[in-house]
């Protein structure tokens, strides 16, 4: 495949070349996978809004993409970008309005320059090798999505200006502090998972809908109390040993703390929503007391794990919790049909 995309010489006609863009006013070049380790046979039409360059061999960008002036999205996704590859994208005025950039899966080490991109709504860095956040500040404040999981970074800092914010991706780091987070007031996402954090501090962030602090050092709840729009809380793989500070969490309907310390559920009495609840591979013994825990959402609940906890290990125990709960559909790995 590489002889064919690298030198269309061989080929009859233009029109049998993938590579050739043929509509000069194409708004739209996907080139995912084509295995190339430059530009030099493709045709940039500047009427491009959208170029997909994932999964390819690149080490430089092409001085062409500076002068793009449509471009609102750029994937450079998967491949062999480092950080002097990238500094020419600070220099690249015609891009200014380019909404979404995609560098994840790369060898950069740093935040590069984005300065330049004014509108800039998606940037993706994840899935490299960078140690700091250092060049955020840069970054325009119409963003709505940051991504920066699978790195090495070990603060958060330079976010207070992103007022737009609605996800913010630092899953797979090495944070030990959830700090400077006070000023993301539009936050809908937040994935913390994999990293070192040891509590929880999110300045009553109202907006919040989803947060994962799974596969962190927790052994507390609290601090989730002021987020009263949240929706969806990951936790496993801690050391929780209790379920609270979540009763004003009334818009909860997924609740994961599998994998921790946790001898019963009370404290969920007062969620009303709750539809899945996690919370297999803990030490809870008794399925009557899951009952009265989970008293509020009783109706509402359809899906319970509870596997490698010893009540999994009562007598009849799927069938005493369709009992419980009346419109359970799965029960561990097990899914029912109505009739069940």
């Amino acid at each position: 495949m590489d002889a064919v995309y690298e030198s269309p010489s061989g080929l009859e006609s233009k029109e049998d070349d993938p590579m050739i863009v043929d509509d000069l006013n194409s708004t739209v070049l996907d080139l995912t996978s084509f295995q190339l380790h430059d530009l030099d046979s493709i045709e940039l039409p500047s009427s491009l809004m959208e170029l997909d360059l994932t999964a390819n061999r690149l080490s430089s960008l092409d001085s062409r993409i500076g002068e793009l002036s449509n471009l609102k999205k750029l994937s450079l996704r998967q491949n062999l970008i480092n950080d002097a590859a990238v500094e020419s994208l600070s220099r690249w005025n015609a891009l200014s309005g380019l909404e979404e950039l995609v560098l994840r899966d790369n060898q950069m080490t740093k935040i590069p320059d984005a300065s330049i991109f004014k509108r800039l709504l998606v940037f993706d860095v994840s899935f490299n090798e960078i140690t700091s956040l250092h060049g955020l500040s840069k970054v325009s404040d119409s963003l709505t999505e940051l991504y920066v999981s699978k790195n090495e970074v070990v603060k958060m800092e330079e976010l207070d200006h992103f007022h737009q914010l609605q996800i913010l991706e630092l899953g797979s780091n090495r944070l030990r502090v959830m700090e400077n987070l006070r000023n993301l007031v539009n936050l809908q996402e937040l994935w913390l998972g994999r990293n070192r954090i040891k509590a929880v501090n999110l300045c009553g962030l109202r907006c919040l809908q989803k947060i994962s602090l799974q596969s962190n050092r927790l052994t507390s709840m609290t601090g989730f109390e002021g987020c009263i729009a949240l929706e969806e809380l990951y936790l496993s793989h801690n050391g929780i040993s209790k379920i609270e500070g979540i009763s004003t969490l009334v818009n909860l309907r997924i609740l994961d703390v599998s994998s921790n310390k946790l001898t019963s559920v009370s404290g969920t009495e007062k969620l009303t929503r709750l539809e899945d609840l996690w919370l297999n591979d803990n030490q809870i013994e008794s399925l009557e007391s899951i009952s009265e825990d989970v008293a509020g959402s009783r109706e509402k609940l359809t899906t319970i794990y509870l596997e490698n906890n010893p009540c999994a290990k009562t007598p009849n125990y799927f069938a005493r919790l369709k009992q419980i709960f009346p419109n359970i559909q799965q029960i561990d790995s097990e899914i029912f049909t109505k009739d069940f």
